[in-house]
């Protein structure tokens, strides 16, 4: 994809896309974002990231539900996008043990639809948002692309595979180029408020206990949001038809020594509560990103401890 080309982002509004929308603006694109505010966190929160996006650039905005097809023809008809990134998404591997239907329902119908949306409109190419929980539990790490995803631990994760499915299927029947990134516990400034580092932070801050699910030998891969910013705009860019990609830092963290960094990062200890482990939880996670590299020239660079500055930072500037 070219400089002058407009790319659609559903879940504009988010963590990732809000970042992924300052990227392409920065670069010359022509963003149209789409999003319909799910309170899975507060509205504000979202709000101000698009206040953000529109310090960069231009921002094309529509609110509503990737499950409203007819939404979905309007804003291509309208707006003509070049590329779809494919970010929204009902998040949260726990909250969808509870709520599976609505995670189905969500994830895969919507996937659907921006994909029929996507095809009707003759988008050049799409770029959809998976996930490291697709892995499941049975696999070896580090996680390669070549593994089975036949055992999810979570209805999340299901849903993500059922979505990744959803994008072969359309590339196959309607050659529909189409990449899904899987991504390794992204992180960063405005991380949604649920996620680990930016749940312990104001508890850590305040002097407060945090919840340490286990006994803090699980480990996950995580990865910046810069990173993965770059990981999608390379695969905007690449001319490959189909393909599913890792996206992760290469180098597993375990939750104890997420903590000690963090403490490191905000300067202050923290008090920890152990908790049971929960259940959908997966033991582990790391990204073998040899497929990166080969298809899309990327690899992370950005280290943990200074994500986790920039991630305090940024905190502490935003005043929560």
């Amino acid at each position: 994809m070219s400089a002058s080309g407009r790319v659609l982002i559903t879940g504009c509004a988010g963590f990732i896309g809000s970042h992924l929308a300052q990227a392409l603006l920065r670069r010359g694109d022509e963003v149209v974002g789409l999003d319909n505010f799910d309170p899975y966190y507060p509205r504000p929160d979202k709000e101000r990231n698009l206040a953000l996006v529109r310090e960069v650039g231009d921002l094309a905005f529509a609110e509503g539900d990737i499950r409203d097809a007819d939404l979905l023809a309007r804003v291509m008809a309208e707006h003509r996008p070049t590329a779809v990134a494919h970010i929204a998404a009902l998040a949260g591997v726990r909250p969808s043990v509870q709520t599976p239907d609505r995670y189905m329902d969500v994830n895969v119908t919507g996937t659907a639809r921006v994909l029929e949306a996507a095809r009707q409109a003759g988008v050049g190419r799409v770029v959809f948002a998976s996930s490291s929980s697709v892995y499941g539990g049975d696999n070896e790490v580090p996680f390669s692309e070549d593994q089975p995803t036949t055992s999810p631990l979570s209805p999340y994760a299901a849903s993500k595979i059922a979505a990744e499915a959803l994008g072969h299927a359309f590339h196959h029947l309607y050659d529909l180029p189409c990449v899904c990134l899987r991504f390794f516990t992204v992180y960063g400034p405005r991380q949604r408020p649920d996620l680990a580092i930016h749940k312990f932070t104001p508890l850590i801050l305040a002097g407060q206990p945090i919840p340490v699910f286990g006994d803090g030998t699980t480990s996950r891969d995580y990865t910046f949001v810069e990173d993965i910013v770059r990981g999608i705009i390379a695969a905007l860019d690449s001319d490959v038809d189909w393909s599913v990609v890792n996206l992760g830092g290469h180098q597993p963290v375990t939750l104890n020594e997420l903590v000690a960094a963090l403490e490191r990062a905000l300067g202050k200890e923290a008090i920890i509560e152990r908790l049971p482990m929960q259940p959908g939880d997966m033991l582990r996670t790391c990204a073998d990103v040899r497929k990166a590299k080969a298809v899309l020239g990327w690899e992370a660079q950005v280290s943990l401890d200074e994500g986790l500055r920039r991630f305090a930072e940024w905190y502490r500037a935003a005043g929560d």
